[in-house]
């Protein structure tokens, strides 16, 4: 598929919401979908889904649809899923212990290496089956295993020295969980933050806004 080298940030990250769309339509025995169908399912018009996939050379055939399972294959491929990336996991506290134990790292094709922390009580122990090294032998683990991703969810404190360290040596992108806006010193290096906070506070907000409405009816 012939990708557009000008696909807006908005059209990909409404990607991930197809891919999981269409694994559970997959799973659920379902064959083929139309885009008003799968539009409906996720909140989306018919010609949303249009647009964003002819941005990727578009699918599917008038009056038919797309086949589920091509679709989602074709939507993994410019995702990357099948490119065998690897992660590693930095601080293993709550978060991170729960991260490592309940997502499907696999499923979204990324292979978990290791886990780093400083503690004593945790380090040369595994959490869910992944072993957890001290973090002072991370740069000898980069140079020695090839890492595509840093998870971060150490403290705030240690979240721009941890992730200059992944950017010095090479890692090429940072999920982030740790509630701090890093500063990239890498023009190589992507940065996905993640901050619950903007989430909970947008479904306030939405909250609000139906509460409002129902105030005034």
């Amino acid at each position: 598929m012939k990708r557009n080298a000008k696909v807006s940030t908005a059209v990909i990250r409404r990607l991930p919401r197809y891919y999981r769309q269409l694994s559970e339509l997959q799973e659920a025995g379902v064959v083929r979908i139309s885009s008003s169908a799968l539009g409906k399912s996720i909140g989306l018009t018919a010609s949303q889904i249009r647009q964003d996939l002819c941005c990727f050379g578009g699918f599917g055939q008038q009056g038919y649809g797309y086949k589920v399972d091509g679709l989602k294959e074709e939507i993994g491929e410019i995702l990357g899923i099948s490119r065998g990336h690897t992660l590693i996991v930095l601080g293993t506290g709550n978060l991170g212990r729960a991260i490592i134990r309940n997502f499907r790292f696999s499923a979204n094709g990324f292979r978990l290496l290791a886990a780093f922390d400083t503690d004593p009580a945790v380090v040369g122990t595994e959490v869910a089956g992944v072993p957890v090294r001290h973090a002072d032998g991370l740069e000898d683990f980069l140079a020695a295993h090839r890492v595509d991703v840093g998870l971060l969810t150490v403290p705030i404190a240690a979240a721009q020295r941890m992730g200059d360290r992944l950017m010095e040596a090479g890692v090429k992108g940072i999920w982030n969980f740790t509630n701090y806006e890093l500063t990239c010193t890498r023009q190589d290096v992507v940065v996905e933050s993640v901050h619950f906070s903007d989430s909970l506070l947008t479904l306030s907000y939405l909250i609000s806004q139906r509460e409002d409405m129902e105030e005034h009816q």
